[in-house]
């Protein structure tokens, strides 16, 4: 059951990927779009608050799927020496803390939201965007990563009980020690 849950989790970001990866695109031809339109003496504006927009969104919203394909950086030289127990025992760990970090910038987020909706702000900046547009992607982003990351520990910690250490290693082990060869 949990490895099923994790290949659902998996197309789900897949699609937010898809979608983060098209909007990123969009940006960048609203950017190149700018810097040809300069060359001729005009320029659309904005293009550089957009992009870091653009950038917050993808990274807030990014994070999940890099977290379901074994992207975050791992420092494994204690668990490379270790036997399947013990690795799961470290994959967990750090699924534990990780989901702990994550939990926390997710709920330190919702204020600046929160803050953006109360005051009616806007970014200081000529577009004079509403920073609720952004905040709110932005932060749903960051609790998608939460939400993701503790079905995956709560996948993970299901799977070390069961004694089914390999399997934990298929979703949340680290990438290096994976088959490439398939």
């Amino acid at each position: 059951m949990e490895l099923k849950m994790i290949d659902t989790l998996r197309r789900l970001n897949k699609g937010v990927a898809l979608c983060v990866g098209a909007g990123l695109l969009i940006c960048a031809a609203f950017v190149l779009t700018d810097i040809i339109m300069r060359r001729f003496g005009t320029s659309l504006g904005g293009t550089e608050e957009i992009a870091g927009y653009a950038m917050a969104l993808a990274t807030s919203w990014g994070m999940a799927y890099t977290l379901l394909e074994m992207g975050h950086v791992r420092i494994d030289i204690l668990r490379s020496r270790a036997d399947s127990f013990k690795r799961a025992l470290f994959d967990v760990f750090s699924m534990t803390i990780m989901t702990g970090v994550i939990i926390t910038i997710a709920v330190k987020a919702w204020p600046v939201l929160e803050r953006s909706i109360k005051n009616g702000s806007t970014a200081n900046t000529p577009l004079e965007t509403p920073l609720v547009w952004v905040h709110l992607p932005w932060f749903a982003g960051w609790v998608w990563f939460a939400l993701m990351s503790t079905i995956v520990t709560l996948c993970a910690l299901s799977l070390l009980f069961k004694r089914r250490h390999e399997d934990t290693e298929k979703f949340i082990g680290a990438f290096a020690e994976q088959d490439t060869s398939k």
